[in-house]
């Protein structure tokens, strides 16, 4: 096969996967609309960025404080396909990755995820996302994908640990929290999370 077969070939092979990224992203917009989700938040508007995360505008716009963590999921799942497809296409890679987070996504905003984090953490009013900050919380983690294919795995680290403790210190949330919490709720966790 000549050189220019060989990039053709490749170019092709990353279309393809690529079109089938933004095919898992339309499902889970299409599910979403299907299971009853409000397109944009129901105020009417849409803000760049939520800042206050008891609020009924949380988790209904294109970011908020939960944002930080869906970049963290984008390199955590490029660490994982980076161990378990190491010599597949990185579009291929990126392809799992979305059908991870869309997949969680769809689940997020499914009625029993709803009760559970209404149950089990301080988010007692939590009535799911927006599909606007549902697929954009899907884009973030293509952001947080990308981010860590081009920066040093130490400088990925070090921003995964500071979004960390930034969120964890402004908004008493974070990823580890929340998987924390969702998973196996510490009653002395929530009682923090609620004195802010």
């Amino acid at each position: 096969m000549s050189a220019t077969a060989d990039s053709q070939s490749r170019y092709q092979q990353q279309s393809f996967w690529l079109i089938a990224c933004a095919v898992v992203l339309l499902v889970q917009i299409v599910t979403e609309y299907m299971m009853g989700r409000v397109p944009i938040c129901t105020c009417g508007y849409v803000k760049l960025f939520e800042p206050v995360v008891k609020s009924s505008g949380n988790s209904q716009h294109i970011a908020d404080w939960y944002t930080p963590s869906h970049i963290i999921h984008g390199f955590l799942f490029f660490g994982l396909t980076h161990l378990i497809m190491r010599r597949k296409p990185l579009s291929m890679r990126l392809f799992v990755a979305m059908l991870i987070e869309s997949g969680w996504e769809i689940l997020e905003n499914s009625p029993i995820i709803i009760n559970r984090y209404r149950a089990a953490t301080i988010s007692l009013d939590y009535v799911g996302d927006s599909i606007l900050n549902s697929s954009m919380d899907a884009v973030f983690m293509v952001v947080g994908f990308l981010f860590a294919w081009r920066a040093p795995v130490l400088v990925t680290v070090v921003i995964a640990i500071f979004f960390e403790l930034l969120t964890g210190y402004l908004i008493r949330d974070n990823l580890t929290l929340n998987v924390l919490m969702l998973v196996w709720p510490v009653e002395a966790v929530k009682t923090w999370q609620g004195a802010l």
